[in-house]
């Protein structure tokens, strides 16, 4: 394309520009001509005026004309001192009297017309260029032709060597003129060229190639908005990548977590079938198969409401959060007090705009896993609170707490802090990826802080303006 463009560009320069340069160069000759013709049309007329009086002074004194002619047009000899100029006398196509007898005339201008209108015209001769100017006296001496000619060859040289000048300088010009020209298509093109070249790093995987970028221009602009082009696939292609290693990681979690029940379940299955058993050993086998079966059952919900979430909208309304706490609170008291575990609810605004089943879904799980977290004697605390404007919803414990490396994984699928435990309790390592789907559907941000030793705090801030808050007395249990 820069090629077309540099040869399209330049031929169109160059048949302006030398045609500019034909318009003067004829333009000009053609004053040059006028000129000489205006001249010899005027010297024409000089003479012949001048001469029609010598006639009829010398037809007054009685003396023959023919005679005389010699003596009559020898003082316009000045005229030719310069030998441009030619003069000849005709009488009825007869040559009479001549100042230069090598004049050769066509036989038209020997005898002009008869209106007494004056021939003119240009003739070459001798490699000489003349302009021609013929006509006839006037009567009584009609029969006399006057032919003048006046030697314009350095005129026309000199519009020669100007008009090959120009051709010369246009030919130096348009010289230079290409030249520049293809500089300044490198240099417009150059960006076009950096593109071309830089998407075919981008497809071929070098995603954080980039064009530079100098001066404030169009092309400036351009390669910024290639850049942020540029940027915004690197970021898609990087989540599409994320996606892909967290969906290959959740298919491998979930065969790992259904290999265990499975291989439970038909290895007990099978020694009922094979092996003789007292009812004792059989019930035992049983009990375990019908345990793990019920992991299984557990992990198909809870795959099964993490899909139902990001496929449908939450239909939300404003709940009270005395019902919201009174349900986690039938929920989980049995829990707690079989292990020794005290919680308290403590709430600062009377309503929440949620879904009220997923949101118990939500704070059931968190104080579920703060349970499993406490030792006997532990305390956890559920308070929801105003916080710049923003309502947040939190569940404290004192519990075992963990590190930084496990803060950062919590939420994935089948995500264990400690393994061994969450399979003792029946737990599928999905809860809390539950959890923060839930806050996702609901326009919240589900956050965890923690420090080994001291508890872990959950937190679920909800975006929104401020509110009517109430503060009713704290519940415990």
């Amino acid at each position: 394309m820069k090629y077309r463009t540099f040869l399209t560009t330049l031929i169109l320069f160059l048949f302006s520009f030398n045609l500019g340069i034909a318009i003067i160069c004829v333009t000009t000759f053609k004053d040059t001509v006028h000129r000489a013709e205006e001249k010899s049309l005027g010297e024409h007329y000089f003479i012949t005026s001048a001469l029609i009086k010598d006639f009829q002074a010398v037809e007054s004194r009685g003396t023959d004309i023919e005679g005389s002619l010699g003596s009559l047009l020898q003082p316009y000899s000045y005229l030719s001192g310069d030998k441009k100029v030619k003069l000849a006398l005709y009488k009825d196509k007869q040559l009479v009297y001549s100042n230069r007898q090598e004049i050769v005339l066509p036989s038209s201008y020997s005898k002009p017309p008869e209106d007494g209108k004056r021939l003119v015209s240009i003739q070459k001769s001798d490699s000489r260029t003349y302009i021609m100017v013929s006509g006839k006296l006037p009567a009584p001496y009609d029969f006399y032709t006057m032919v003048y000619l006046y030697d314009t060859t350095e005129a026309i040289t000199a519009w020669e060597q100007m008009k090959n000048m120009l051709f010369f300088a246009g030919l130096i010009l348009s010289s230079l003129l290409a030249f520049g020209l293809l500089l300044l298509l490198n240099r417009i093109f150059k960006p076009l060229s950096q593109i071309s070249q830089i998407s075919r790093n981008i497809a071929a995987g070098a995603y954080d190639t980039r064009l530079p970028v100098s001066g404030h221009d169009e092309l400036s602009e351009m390669a910024q908005s290639f850049n942020h082009m540029a940027e915004e696939i690197q970021r898609q292609i990087q989540e599409l990548a994320a996606a892909a290693e967290q969906k290959q990681q959740f298919v491998d979690n979930l065969a790992h977590e259904l290999r265990t029940p499975l291989t439970a379940i038909y290895g007990y299955a099978e020694y009922i079938q094979k092996v003789v058993r007292t009812e004792e050993d059989k019930l035992f086998a049983t009990n375990y198969i019908m345990s793990e079966s019920r992991r299984l059952q557990n992990i198909a919900y809870r795959l099964l409401d993490m899909a139902t979430l990001r496929e449908n909208k939450t239909e939300r309304s404003d709940v009270r959060m005395e019902e919201l706490v009174r349900g986690v609170e039938q929920a989980l008291c049995m829990k707690a007090a079989e292990q020794n575990i005290q919680i308290t609810y403590e709430y600062r605004f009377d309503t929440l705009f949620c879904d009220a089943d997923l949101m118990h879904i939500l704070l059931v799980n968190l104080i579920d896993n703060a349970i499993k977290a406490c030792s006997p004697g532990g305390v956890i605390k559920l308070s929801a609170d105003l916080e710049e404007g923003r309502k947040v919803i939190s569940v404290q414990d004192n519990g075992k707490g963990m590190t930084e490396e496990h803060l950062a994984h919590i939420t994935e699928a089948f995500y264990r802090v400690d393994p061994s435990r969450s399979r003792a309790g029946g737990g599928a390592g999905l809860g809390l990826t539950l959890c923060r789907q839930i806050a996702v559907n609901h326009e919240a941000e589900l956050s965890f802080t923690s420090e080994l030793g001291k508890g872990t705090t959950a937190k679920l801030t909800f975006s929104g303006t401020p509110c009517r808050t109430v503060l009713p007395p704290a519940n415990s249990q």
